[in-house]
């Protein structure tokens, strides 16, 4: 796998403004990596993606720690923490 900040590069490039699911995202990144989908690969971007959320380079909504029924988009506002 790649270090955090080119998986988090990675993760923020597939984000839009518009939810999208956390599975996608990680799904996404993953095939990005040129690597298969172990399940460490997966929670791994997992963590990159809820270390985004807490840092506020992403906003969520749902539960984080299941993929298929959270979501998470850009912050939608510039200057200001999304929290």
């Amino acid at each position: 796998m790649r270090s955090d900040e080119q998986v988090d590069g990675l993760i923020l490039s597939f984000a839009q403004v518009q939810w999208r699911k956390v599975a996608m995202i990680i799904s996404k990144v993953v095939d990005a990596s040129g690597r298969g989908d172990g399940d460490a690969e997966l929670h791994d971007v997992a963590e990159r993606v809820r270390a985004l959320v807490e840092d506020g380079r992403l906003e969520a909504q749902g539960d984080l720690s299941k993929w298929r029924h959270s979501e998470v988009r850009l912050p939608t506002r510039i200057g200001t923490s999304p929290r």
